[in-house]
């Protein structure tokens, strides 16, 4: 806030860090959430008190919850297996939910390269205001309204990104690359029909477009890890 810089990134001076979750909730109508999996229902349940069912939440964080056991048959009978907007659902009282999904390597897009994203929510006011303050010259939005199919695409290709890298630490070619990145998808397709997707998502810039860059380029955590 007095530098106006974060890790060696210049930031507009209209800019303000703040860690209070309230102030967060009080001056903002629309929320990213981004952090994570791991300690996204934690979160949600501190911000729960100052959360209303006007805010537009769009989470930007790719994984599963398993850490809340229910009998509730909503959420397509997975008892204790939760998509990161289920739990928004569950700990908070916000109903337009959104899902920022796509091959978005942080890097890239700081410099300037050509990217794009996809806001996934069945709320049309939900993906307007996403584009609204996210897209750019050289950053496109895309949509689709299968929030669960973005959420699955983008947690699924995690698993066969850190195989890539496996493959390229163990210097074995792109053939077997592009049969674990073909096969990879065919079963990320499996899982997301099992669990309620429509295919579309995993045929689109959240589904092969993501994993296509998770799987091949070094500057993806997934892939560096299992290099």
């Amino acid at each position: 806030n007095t530098t106006y810089h974060l890790k060696g990134i210049a930031l507009e001076q209209n800019i303000v860090g703040t860690s209070d979750l309230e102030e967060i909730s009080n001056r903002c109508t629309l929320i990213f959430p981004v952090v994570p999996s791991k300690g996204f229902r934690n979160i949600m349940r501190q911000m729960s008190p100052f959360l209303k069912p006007y805010h537009l939440l769009i989470h930007g964080t790719k994984g599963l919850d398993s850490s809340y056991f229910t009998t509730d048959k909503v959420f397509s009978g997975r008892l204790n297996v939760h998509t990161i907007s289920e739990v928004i659902q569950q700990e908070t009282s916000v109903v337009r939910i959104g899902c920022l999904s796509g091959p978005n390597l942080s890097s890239e897009i700081l410099k300037g390269q050509p990217a794009a994203t996809v806001i996934a929510s069945p709320f049309k006011e939900v993906i307007l205001a996403g584009k609204n303050v996210l897209k750019g010259k050289r950053f496109q939005v895309f949509s689709t309204n299968d929030i669960i199919g973005a959420e699955l695409a983008g947690a699924l290709k995690n698993t066969i990104a850190i195989g890539a890298g496996m493959l390229g630490g163990l210097n074995m070619g792109y053939n077997i690359w592009a049969l674990l990145i073909t096969k990879g998808l065919s079963e990320m397709i499996h899982i997301g029909k099992a669990m309620g997707a429509n295919l579309e998502p995993f045929l689109g810039v959240a589904g092969i477009g993501d994993l296509v860059a998770t799987a091949s380029s070094t500057k993806s955590r997934n892939y560096t890890v299992g290099y």
